[in-house]
C-alpha cells in the first residue's frame, strides 16, 4: 500500500474481536473462554461464601468476559462459551446437583446464548429506520399469524453469510409477537423478549 509492504496475518483484531482468514470466531471463543475460566478461578480462591446472593453477581462478570456483538457459529465453540456459566451457577449452596436448565430456571437466568441473541434483537429494535433500511427491506404484512412487520435480507451465492447478523436475524425476527414488534420503546420490547424466553424455558 503505496510505498509501505502489507505482511500476511492469520488473524486480526477488530473491535476487540480475533477474525481469521475464514471468518471463523473459535480463536476468539477461545480468547474469551480462557478470560472467563480466569476471572472463575480468581473467584474460587478468594470468596469462601456460597450463597446465591454472594456468587449470583459474579455471573455478570464472567459474561462481560465475552464481546457483544459477534456470535460463535459452530456448537462447539457456544458449548464452549456457556461452560462458564455452568460452572459459577454449580458453585451456588444448594444448586450443586441440579441440571443446568434447572438452576437457570431456579435463578431466574437464561442461558449465554440467549442473552446473546435478546440482545441482537434489543439493537434490531432500537435501531434507527435509516440502519434497518440499509440491511434489511421491509415487506408489510397482513396475516395473523406473522407479526406485520417482515423483513426480508439480500439474497447470497456464499455459504458464510448465513452467519451474518441479517441473515442470522431475520427467522428470529418473524417469530416475535406482533405485540413485542409493536412495542413504542425498548424497555417495553426487552420485557416482551423476557416473557417470551421464560415461556419457553418452562416449556
Amino acid at each position: 500500500m503505496g510505498a509501505i509492504q502489507l505482511e500476511s496475518s492469520l488473524a486480526e483484531k477488530d473491535m476487540a474481536v480475533l477474525v481469521d482468514t475464514k471468518l471463523n470466531l473459535s480463536q476468539q471463543c477461545a480468547l474469551a473462554t480462557g478470560k472467563a475460566n480466569g476471572i472463575l478461578g480468581c473467584i474460587r480462591q478468594s470468596i469462601a461464601s456460597r450463597l446465591r446472593e454472594v456468587i449470583l453477581p459474579f455471573l455478570l462478570i464472567t459474561g462481560e468476559a465475552m464481546p457483544g456483538f459477534w456470535a460463535p457459529q459452530h456448537t462447539r465453540d457456544m458449548d464452549m462459551l456457556e461452560r462458564g456459566q455452568q460452572r459459577v451457577t454449580r458453585m451456588i449452596k444448594g444448586l450443586e446437583h441440579p441440571t443446568y436448565e434447572e438452576r437457570l430456571r431456579e435463578l431466574g437466568l437464561f442461558s449465554l446464548g440467549k442473552r446473546r441473541l435478546r440482545g441482537y434483537l434489543m439493537n434490531l429494535k432500537e435501531g434507527c429506520r435509516e440502519d434497518v433500511a440499509r440491511l434489511f427491506s421491509v415487506v408489510p404484512s397482513d396475516r395473523t399469524s406473522a407479526n406485520g412487520h417482515k423483513l426480508k435480507h439480500r439474497r447470497f451465492h456464499l455459504n458464510i453469510r448465513k452467519h451474518f447478523f441479517t441473515v442470522r436475524m431475520t427467522k428470529h425476527w418473524h417469530m416475535l409477537p406482533r405485540e413485542a414488534v409493536k412495542s413504542p420503546s425498548v424497555e417495553i420490547f426487552k420485557s416482551h423478549l423476557d416473557m417470551q424466553q421464560r415461556y419457553h424455558q418452562r416449556t
